[in-house]
């Protein structure tokens, strides 16, 4: 289960380097809030694509 939760922060750390530098102050925020957002977006995919 880690492993899971480590590959989503790398995934909202690599979003968030994007928007905001590594090396601010408020960075793990963005970070985190990138992460919640990209599981959420594929919670969605997974309800809303139709299944065979």
């Amino acid at each position: 289960m880690a492993w899971l939760v480590r590959i989503a922060l790398i995934a909202g750390g690599s979003v968030a380097a994007y928007f905001v530098a590594p090396d601010s102050p408020n960075y793990t925020v963005v970070q985190g809030m990138m992460t919640v957002l990209l599981i959420a977006i594929i919670v969605l995919a997974c309800v809303v694509l139709p299944r065979r």
